[in-house]
């Protein structure tokens, strides 16, 4: 009898450690054709940070990398867009999600904060689902990453049947 109630304890811990959200990523690079203006893009999926959702309770986002873009062989400015595509259904689940996005420069193989092309300081973001969307404009001849600084989700709903608990992420370079 004993073992049954502390089975219907954890059972509920177990099924929502279950429910974790991975975010999923995806890229596109709108040059269309190999050559010199070429311009790469790669998942970071090794740091994709991911957080657990826990129900009626305010959360932090973990730093994480998401992309990086090669553009060293382009000359032209770049405008990077990392869109939220499936915010329609996480307001199922969360009643905000906040993601801080920041652009980061290598600089001799070291990470450092991105500058425009007149010299300013790049900018964080607030990436959320009211948005769904963040841009930057990159200088050409350098690589980038584009990285989650932070942020905070309170979730509602931690029924993954109604879409998903995951926000899924696409980069556009034009």
């Amino acid at each position: 009898m004993k073992s049954k109630k502390l089975l219907k304890l954890i059972f509920p811990l177990i099924a929502l450690g279950l429910l974790l959200p991975w975010p999923v990523a995806y890229a596109a690079d709108a040059t269309g054709g190999i050559g010199e203006d070429e311009v790469r893009i790669e998942i970071a999926e090794e740091t994709i940070p991911n957080f657990t959702a826990c129900v009626k309770a305010i959360v932090g986002v973990p730093y994480g990398n998401l992309f990086y873009i090669d553009a060293t062989n382009d000359t032209a400015d770049k405008v990077v867009t990392l869109y939220l595509t499936n915010a329609d259904e996480l307001i199922n689940h969360y009643t905000f999600m906040n993601l801080r996005i920041g652009v980061y420069v290598d600089s001799s193989g070291e990470w450092e904060p991105a500058f425009s092309s007149n010299g300013e300081l790049i900018p964080e973001a607030i990436l959320s689902m009211r948005n769904g969307q963040v841009s930057f404009l990159l200088p050409g001849f350098a690589k980038y990453k584009v990285s989650v600084n932070g942020g905070a989700f309170y979730c509602t709903n931690a029924n993954e049947g109604e879409g998903g608990l995951s926000p899924q992420l696409f980069l556009e370079v034009n």
